[in-house]
């Protein structure tokens, strides 16, 4: 699967969001899938006893499951001329102000000890790079919204325009 795809033009239906400014899809890392394979591998553990083709059964079908999920779990980054939508939240971007990228240790103190409880968060533990988000809703308690992004340069420049 492909890890994400950044400035992708898309139609919509409104002419305000004509276009696609950025997307990202924030598939889970290699890792992750190795870790899927190796607990669709215990079902083999489980059912080896019963018959090895049991086992392999087991093991098939709970990857297919680990799969599903994990595919229909894997949030998107899109940010369109009108909205921006981070998984499953979205705010027109007259309410957007700065956005800011973070690595390494900073993204960590990000996650972690600079966190303010009312942001909301789109975080994938296997994506290290992070952006804050400013939302300037008044209507809206939120500071910020906080993502994870394996292209967090291009999604600020994306929010800079």
């Amino acid at each position: 699967m492909p890890e994400s795809s950044a400035s992708v033009p898309a139609s919509s239906s409104s002419p305000h969001d004509a276009s696609v400014v950025f997307r990202e899809k924030l598939w889970p890392s290699f890792w992750i899938w190795l870790v899927a394979a190796g607990l669709s591998g215990a079902g083999i553990l489980v059912f080896a006893p019963i018959s090895m083709a049991a086992g392999i059964t087991a093991a098939v079908v709970l990857f297919a499951i680990i799969t599903v999920l994990l595919v229909l779990s894997t949030p998107s980054i899109t940010v369109t001329a009108g909205t921006l939508r981070v998984g499953r939240a979205s705010i027109e971007r007259r309410f957007v102000g700065s956005a800011e990228a973070f690595r390494g240790s900073d993204a960590t103190a990000e996650r972690g000890t600079r966190l303010n409880g009312l942001a909301f968060m789109c975080i994938r533990g296997w994506i290290d790079p992070v952006v804050r988000i400013e939302i300037t809703d008044p209507a809206d308690r939120t500071p910020y919204w906080l993502a994870s992004s394996r292209h967090p340069d291009e999604l600020v420049a994306a929010l800079s325009r």
